[in-house]
């Protein structure tokens, strides 16, 4: 049993949904990032999904492109992004790590080497965007294999012909794509998310986090009445984009977590 898994069976038994917030790793720079990655517990957060930078991010709209360009500027790698969950791990074992990026720099890295690095560092799942589960071997397989949970995106467009495909060696939680399109160009609405997390619910015993369009205590708490939990990224990365201090960031982050968890 993985960390996601523990976690969710944990939230499970106290009937609670889950909160997942996304940040960039080394956003604005590493220190900064590290200090918001290790506040993140105490204010809510049930699982964290940790940005891997890239310099051609295709599912990412313009605030955590932009994210992910500031922390490439000041020196980002797949290695220092491990090295930080490393160094978040040294004070919290618990809460579960989801490193979701692109392929490239974990191919660059080579597979082997990147999920013994990646499992060293505690890092418990991964979400690679632009690896379909027809390309399972190179990726999905040997990470399962690794002992981490291999996260897919079930999206709008996942009719009922392609779902069983997409979940087929999907473990952790499924993450649903509220919207068609990039992260931050539109909002989720929970009366056209209810009935696909119904969906795909029927056709799996995982659980089904719902991600993108949320950025409102407001929001969080509609998604998570219809979901087993939210997703928020570009919302928190904004704040700090915005250099707000530490402290404000996560007094916000915890607003979105009360949302979710007041299901």
């Amino acid at each position: 049993m993985t960390r996601i898994d523990a976690k969710f069976a944990a939230l499970k038994a106290e009937g609670k949904k889950a909160f997942v917030a996304y940040i960039m790793a080394g956003d604005p720079d590493y220190d900064t990032s590290l200090e918001v990655v290790k506040g993140l517990p105490g204010a809510g957060v049930d699982v964290i999904e940790l940005g891997l930078p890239f310099t051609d991010p295709m599912a990412d709209g313009p605030t955590i492109q932009a994210a992910g360009q500031r922390a490439l500027d000041q020196g980002m790698t797949l290695k220092r992004t491990l090295d930080l969950a490393r160094s978040f791990r040294e004070t919290d074992h618990t809460t579960p790590i989801v490193l979701m990026g692109y392929y490239n720099p974990i191919y660059s890295h080579g597979v082997d080497a990147f999920l013994s690095d990646a499992k060293a560092a505690g890092i418990d799942g991964l979400i690679v965007v632009d690896l379909p589960p027809e390309e399972d071997d190179e990726l999905c397989l040997p990470a399962q294999a690794a002992g981490l949970n291999f996260i897919r995106l079930a999206t709008p467009t996942t009719d009922d012909k392609r779902l069983p495909r997409v979940l087929q060696n999907t473990s952790g939680f499924v993450y649903y794509v509220s919207i068609t399109g990039i992260t931050g160009a539109a909002e989720a609405e929970a009366t056209n998310v209810g009935p696909e997390v119904a969906r795909i619910k029927s056709a799996t015993d995982l659980p089904v986090i719902v991600g993108f369009g949320i950025n409102t205590p407001e929001k969080s708490r509609a998604i998570a009445s219809v979901a087993d939990g939210a997703v928020v990224g570009s919302a928190i990365v904004s704040q700090i984009g915005a250099g707000k201090p530490v402290l404000e960031v996560l007094e916000f982050v915890k607003t979105l977590a009360d949302g979710a968890h007041s299901v």
